[in-house]
């Protein structure tokens, strides 16, 4: 077990999230500079001594006003190298959101696996290990990384929402493609577990061809249920509003939704506020800027996913060699 308490990072954007983090851990988060240039060219450095110490530096990768996903990126590269420089015995990076998670396999021709790129970049600055939270794809994610990769699941946290809000209502567990299946059985088990009783399983099919997805019938019984439609990343809403409307179709009494990151991307907002759902929860890793006040900023629930991230930051440090 190392001595010293870990040292916990964070750039600007994402220093709320991360007072959180070390809220939870009982430590401070460390001194640093971030200073931009008139180019648009940024550095970013610590202001304590890291030599020898097991820091962690805690950023989700998210593109929101003023700092593109590539922005943040390159922010969180530098400052990895900066503190690998610097004689930090261990740099770990936390990134409750991954960008480029989603492209990480070749769809067509030719087609690059960016998700394996991004890995590199960090294995090529130094970082130790990597952090993130419900990756689109497991075993892409795990294999895109010869460091360790860590990967945390929102699904007890969302699961503990729902059991407390719908305790006596009989329950269908709608998977929202055959991909997400394994999540959304998971998500099913918790249920079940923390309610004592049956939930029932569904799932749709779903056809992405050219940029269009094409919903296809679900199979299950929804006639009479309220219906938990469980999916890993909100992005047009496209798909949640099309399964919502066949859950309702298909004799459902009520239909929510629940994902681990809220994009809420292009006309999600007006697709999933129309009052096809009842209620929408999302974690806190991507900070919801994009949903205005309306119908579903009312039925929108952000649940902070900071304790998950310090127990493993707590579990990490103290198993560390």
């Amino acid at each position: 077990m190392m001595n010293t308490a870990p040292m916990l990072f964070s750039p600007p954007t994402s220093h709320a999230f991360a007072q959180r983090v070390a809220s939870a851990l009982g430590v401070a988060l460390a001194e640093h500079e971030w200073r931009p240039f008139e180019d648009g060219e940024h550095k970013m450095r610590p202001l304590e001594r890291v030599r020898g110490r097991d820091v962690y530096v805690i950023h989700s990768l998210y593109a929101e006003p003023g700092h593109s996903v590539n922005d943040k990126l390159c922010e969180l590269l530098f400052f990895v190298g900066a503190l690998v420089d610097a004689s930090a015995a261990h740099v770990n990076v936390v990134a409750p959101y991954l960008c480029y998670a989603r492209k990480d396999r070749r769809s067509q021709t030719r087609d690059p696996v960016t998700t394996r790129y991004v890995a590199q970049l960090f294995e090529a600055v130094g970082a130790a290990r990597f952090i993130t939270l419900d990756v689109h794809n497991l075993a892409a994610y795990q294999n895109a990384f010869r460091v360790p990769a860590e990967h945390l699941e929102a699904n007890g946290m969302l699961a503990q929402w729902f059991a407390g809000h719908l305790r006596e209502t009989p329950l269908v567990v709608v998977s929202p493609d055959a991909g997400g299946v394994r999540r959304a059985e998971d998500f099913r088990a918790r249920l079940m577990k923390l309610l004592g009783r049956p939930v029932e399983a569904a799932f749709a099919g779903k056809l992405r061809a050219g940029g269009i997805v094409t919903g296809k019938p679900i199979v299950g019984d929804l006639e009479g249920r309220c219906a938990i439609i469980v999916d890993d990343l909100i992005g047009t809403g496209t798909t949640l509003a099309n399964v919502a409307g066949h859950c309702r179709a298909l004799g459902a009494t009520e239909v929510h939704a629940t994902a681990t990151h809220g994009l809420f991307l292009g006309g999600a907002c007006e697709k999933l506020g129309n009052g096809a759902l009842a209620s929408v929860v999302v974690t806190d890793s991507v900070a919801p800027w994009r949903v205005p006040d309306g119908p579903l900023l009312e039925r929108l629930t952000v649940l902070d996913s900071a304790p998950l991230f310090a127990q493993a930051i707590t579990h990490i440090h103290t198993s560390a060699p």
